[in-house]
């Protein structure tokens, strides 16, 4: 032990070890004690970027301890972040990673990433540093000054998009607030981002802790059983019901629940649509999959969904993308089975507040031997095969002469170069219109094959998402399919991945844009503008010709671009077959999505404009509203 451990006694002459430790080399320690059921560390590392405000009192505690809790470097806050977010993500929330920023920018660096986590209900724990508590080198460098409030500092913003919260202002906090932080850590409910921001004095304080307060211990992850009140009331609903659907979200996966799913589902012959955090839920070619959900979902699955007469929502938050704006199943009673109750109640549900696991059991209990009516079962058999028809047509054909390839195109072929059909592979996206097209198209049998962020729908997070993937699964295949505008806004994980020997392939589509935003605009009536270069406002010299694969090979990884769907496939073996990670470009068409699946969207189009096209797009939208209204009415 190489800090001083020294025995007190107390008034009863009971005795006591304690250790004299800082405030950062006790946080330090308390985290790489923790342990999760099956003996592995709770965190599986630290993502640092060290400055003033975090180098001299944390970082020398992570070096002392940087063998049982690894310690990586990363190029950019905001992206180390969103590595430790896909990390526990890519672990359906059974390890996680801590993430240490300097004062200042580095802090507020952290915000998206908290609101990514805050949205998407994942841990991580952010550990930025903060001014002087004690206020003698006021302002310090890189500290926001508020007039009113002596204080307020950068950190105050991660306060909104935080589930917890500390401002740590004294070494013996850490004993209530290390284990408040645990236990939002790694509860169902609560779960999501935990602040603790650490003054940089207070940091290189010392104190007498308990010696127990360090000692391993097992963490407990926390989910409610279900209430048998409110499974009697589900299941009364249920079996009322004789159209009805599952829609599976990521609380399935979180809540290990995919074999209790499946069970469920054969058991009572109901079918199963997934959200995008639900998707690998169930096998893709399982007979009761109907595929994804609402906007960017299935035919099969948004028909049945229209018809249902009940919904049984399990573990999704139900946002738009979902419910098509709360258009896609208006006529059904909702079902709504989450441990979090805020999300268990929306849309006037019939709440079940519980594990989805535990859920499941006990509502396929209370229900017996009830099965769906026979015919919607066969009408859900037969669209769902109808539908993988579509998928494997629209993924292999390849496009007219002259034509650049588009999405659906790449996924296709990227999915023909592993050569099976149950691929073990994992891809990561996240924003735009790749996220549309994977949901329904890509294919997976694995639970976790499909690791797409949607819920915050955050432009960047591909590559570090893809980081942190794969350090969650070094035995598996990362595939990050990324935009170039996407590509541009965050890319230097690349760096760190190729330094840490974390393989990835990257497949990056060049639409010269953003050309996802380039459609919606142009839908609701506006003209191209602003979101292809060639829409651009430039200067003399023009957009530049940016060359993907120089860049990426200028940070280390091996890349290629490709001039085709053939020679994309052929690179795709040859990244497969590489020890490090491989990037492939290609150039693709900005302006064909697929129009297989999918659902109406809200999105405001002006009442008043003098452009005809922003005039038709309003009596569209217009109308849409008047149905949405009179379905909400019957």
């Amino acid at each position: 032990m190489n800090q001083r451990e020294m025995t007190t006694h107390t008034p009863s002459q009971a005795s006591s070890t304690t250790v004299r430790l800082t405030t950062a080399q006790a946080l330090v320690r308390y985290l790489a004690a923790q342990r999760t059921p099956s003996g592995e560390p709770l965190f599986g590392g630290v993502f640092a970027i060290f400055g003033h405000g975090n180098v001299a009192g944390i970082g020398e505690a992570l070096y002392h301890h940087r063998e049982e809790l690894p310690v990586y470097r990363a190029h950019n806050e905001q992206a180390m972040a969103h590595s430790a977010i896909a990390y526990a993500k890519a672990n359906f929330r059974r390890r996680m990673m801590a993430v240490t920023t300097s004062i200042g920018p580095g802090a507020t660096n952290l915000v998206t990433a908290a609101a990514l986590a805050h949205v998407n209900r994942l841990p991580v724990l952010l550990l930025p540093g903060d001014i002087f508590v004690s206020r003698a080198p006021d302002p310090v460098l890189q500290q926001v000054e508020d007039a009113h409030d002596g204080g307020l500092s950068a950190n105050d913003a991660l306060k909104p998009v935080s589930r917890y919260f500390d401002r740590i202002v004294h070494p013996a906090q850490l004993l209530s607030a290390l284990p408040r932080a645990i236990r939002v850590l790694t509860d169902a409910a609560l779960c999501g981002p935990v602040t603790l921001a650490l003054p940089q004095d207070v940091q290189a304080m010392a104190y007498d802790y308990p010696a127990s307060f360090f000692e391993p211990r097992v963490v407990s992850f926390h989910a409610s059983a279900p209430v048998a009140h409110e499974i009697e009331r589900a299941a009364a609903a249920l079996r009322e019901a004789r159209e009805p659907l599952i829609v599976s979200g990521g609380g399935v996966l979180y809540g290990e629940a995919s074999e209790a799913l499946r069970t469920f589902a054969e058991r009572h012959g109901i079918p199963v649509a997934e959200t995008q955090a639900g998707k690998s839920a169930l096998p893709w070619d399982h007979p009761l999959n109907v595929g994804g959900i609402g906007v960017t979902g299935s035919s099969s699955a948004n028909e049945l969904a229209n018809a249902a007469d009940c919904v049984l929502a399990v573990g999704t938050r139900l946002q738009d993308f979902t419910t098509g704006s709360n258009t896609l199943f208006t006529q059904a009673r909702l079902i709504g089975v989450n441990a979090n109750a805020f999300d268990a109640l929306k849309q006037n549900s019939i709440a079940v507040e519980s594990d989805a696991r535990l859920a499941l059991d006990a509502l396929s209990d209370a229900l017996g031997d009830w099965r769906a009516a026979p015919q919607w079962t066969t009408r859900a058999h037969h669209l769902a095969d109808d539908w993988r028809t579509a998928v494997a047509h629209v993924t292999n054909t390849p496009p007219h002469d002259g034509l650049l390839p588009r999405e659906a195109d790449v996924i296709g072929a990227v999915q023909r170069s592993d050569g099976q059909s149950a691929s073990n592979d994992i891809v990561v996206c996240a924003a735009g219109t790749l996220p549309a097209d994977l949901q329904k198209l890509w294919r997976t049998a694995t639970p976790g094959g499909y690791h797409v962020e949607y819920g915050y729908s955050c432009m960047g997070y591909e590559i570090a998402g893809g980081l942190g993937a794969k350090l969650a699964k070094p035995a598996r295949e990362v595939i990050v399919i990324v935009g170039d505008g996407s590509y541009l806004m965050m890319n230097s994980e690349l760096a760190t991945s190729v330094m840490l020997g974390a393989k990835l392939i990257v497949v990056l589509l060049d639409n010269r844009g953003y050309g996802c935003i380039n459609r919606l605009q142009q839908s609701c009536g506006g003209a191209p503008f602003n979101n292809l270069i060639d829409d651009c406002k430039q200067g003399p010299q023009g957009a530049p010709a940016i060359d993907f694969a120089m860049h990426a090979r200028s940070l280390g990884a091996t890349a290629e671009h490709v001039a085709n769907i053939a020679e994309l496939e052929a690179a795709m073996q040859r990244a497969r077959a590489s020890d490090r990670s491989y990037l492939i470009s290609i150039d693709t068409d900005p302006a064909r999505p697929t129009e297989e699946g999918g659902w109406w969207w809200e999105v405001a189009v002006p009442e008043v404009s003098e452009r005809e096209t922003v005039q038709r797009a309003r009596a569209g939208y217009d109308s849409a509203l008047a149905a949405r209204s009179k379905s909400a009415s019957q």
